[in-house]
């Protein structure tokens, strides 16, 4: 843990090369996968804490240059630790336009979109939802980040966006957020 702590940096250029199947699943269930099934809940204990452990956040992934998976967006599932079917289609022009431009999106082999739905957490927390679920995404992006450095991958955290681009671009339902992307591939200095 000290060494993944030690070398965390955030990476901006990534190689080219695919990411293995293995690699990303292993990123995807450090965001928010399930460490603890229960029985009277439905999506277990996960990776990443949550308030009340209503799991607010979503995550999905375009995946670009994956060994043995196809080109396209896929929603995480965590309960299943499986990559749902969203779209077929390469969506890194458009999510890079939305992005500001940011050409660390263009040169990952994956990219790992974390939305929220509030209304989750708002059922129980009120107007203090917002604040918790900001604080979930700051511990999903650190556990993407510690995973990816003991891989020997490169992410970074970009925030700088136009929600409403982003969901367009990715056609995300109305009640889902964008609040981080994630590129992910293998550092280019490395």
């Amino acid at each position: 843990m000290e060494r993944a702590l030690g070398e965390r940096r955030s990476v901006r250029e990534y190689a080219k090369g695919p990411l293995t199947l293995v690699e990303l699943g292993q990123v995807l269930w450090a965001a928010q996968g399930v460490t603890e099934p229960q029985d009277d809940w439905p999506s277990g204990l996960r990776t990443a804490p949550s308030a009340g452990a209503l799991y607010p956040l979503e995550l999905y992934v375009l995946a670009v240059e994956v060994e043995d998976l196809e080109v396209g967006l896929y929603r995480y599932a965590p309960s299943e630790h499986a990559l749902q079917p969203v779209s077929g289609r390469d969506l890194r022009k458009a999510l890079g336009r939305a992005a500001l431009r940011d050409r660390a999106i263009a040169s990952a082999s994956a990219v790992l979109v974390v939305a929220a739905e509030y209304g989750r957490t708002e059922v129980k927390y009120g107007e203090r939802a917002e604040r918790y679920v900001h604080i979930e995404v700051g511990a999903v992006a650190q556990n993407v980040h510690l995973q990816s450095v003991s891989l020997g991958l490169g992410t970074v955290i970009i925030g700088a966006f136009h929600d409403d681009a982003v969901k367009g671009a990715l056609g995300l339902p109305a009640e889902h957020e964008p609040l981080a992307i994630m590129p992910v591939g293998r550092g280019a200095s490395t």
